[in-house]
């Protein structure tokens, strides 16, 4: 799969999600073979994505590449700005959202409500493509609702628009995160259009990467949810796609992209910003030891970096890092 000047095989990728997904994670699940992660969705208007809180959901010039920014919008002129600007700070290529279920993205007629008008799909998608260099993409899902599966019409349209890739959550709008995905729909986007095609949804392990690569003939696996607090999913899953044995992930292993993680989210945020904002991973990695009631509070507590790291390393010391979902005894 080329996408601009990268070239990647089964590439497995780190998705978007908003509060998680930030500059000092993605670049952990680099590290543990992600080829590539979208940062987190930012509004395309221009008033909204300028405020504090977006800039860390832009470019970042610090940031392994490729580097991939998500928009967010309903007007096909601000997606175009939006989508300008990205590529004038060094943005790789512009991934657009038509995906997200949240209510208040509903109300404002975006992400995964702009499924049931097709038209202005194709609208914001031409005036994207045709407003950068750069490649475009497109996350989805399988449709509105389930009576309303529009994914292989909306993945035609993108394909006439000249997007370069599509994601496809195996969820409908109506689904938002509950029940199972299904992965029937995402063959029938690959099978309706020539560029790649990347599945999304409930992928957790290894097995079931290589059985929804199987399963609908796509190009490449989003990770999302099953990599916060488990990012060396990316390890396991990577290896089953070139066909190589899956790696047992050893604790040390684990404590150590635990450890770089912490280092890289202080680094990078400052004061006691960093320790409410890591609080989310810290919870994920450890809610697999034994009594986390009684390990995490004070772990959850610290507002600054050596007391977060101190107390890290001191459950560490008392083998509180369990290696769920691993052969490891």
């Amino acid at each position: 799969m080329i996408l601009g000047s990268f070239e990647m095989t089964a590439p497995v990728v780190l998705a978007p999600m908003a509060g998680l997904t930030d500059m000092p994670f993605r670049e952990t699940c680099r590290e543990c073979g992600a080829n590539f992660a979208v940062a987190e969705m930012t509004a395309s208007r221009e008033d909204l994505r300028g405020r504090k809180k977006s800039q860390t959901r832009w470019v970042e010039p610090a940031e392994t590449r490729p580097r991939v920014v998500q928009l967010l919008g309903s007007d096909p002129q601000s997606i175009a700005d939006a989508a300008r600007a990205a590529e004038e700070a060094g943005a790789d290529w512009v991934d657009i959202n038509m995906g997200c279920p949240a209510k208040k993205v509903l109300q404002s007629a975006c992400g995964s409500a702009l499924l049931k008008d097709e038209a202005l799909v194709g609208r914001i998608l031409e005036a994207a493509v045709q407003a950068v260099r750069i490649p475009v993409t497109l996350k989805t899902r399988t449709g509105w609702d389930r009576d309303h599966k529009r994914a292989p019409v909306i993945a035609r349209i993108a394909e006439s628009a000249g997007v370069a890739m599509i994601v496809v959550h195996g969820r409908t709008r109506a689904d938002g995160f509950s029940g199972e995905a299904e992965y029937d729909t995402i063959r029938e986007v690959k099978a309706a259009v020539k560029i790649p095609v990347i599945a999304n949804g409930d992928i957790d392990s290894a097995e079931k990467a290589v059985h929804v690569l199987s399963e609908t003939g796509a190009d490449g696996i989003m990770i999302g949810r099953a990599a916060i607090g488990r990012p060396w999913i990316f390890l396991e899953v990577a290896a089953a796609l070139r066909g190589d044995p899956v790696p047992a992930v050893s604790h040390d292993v684990r404590e150590a992209v635990i450890r770089r993680h912490m280092i890289r989210h202080f680094d990078y945020y400052e004061g006691r910003r960093g320790g409410l904002l890591i609080r989310r991973h810290l919870t994920a990695y450890f809610r697999d030891s034994p009594d986390p009631e009684k390990c995490l509070p004070r772990l959850l507590r610290a507002e600054d970096r050596e007391e977060a790291m101190r107390l890290a390393e001191n459950l560490f010391a008392e083998g509180r890092l369990l290696c769920a979902r691993s052969d490891e005894p």
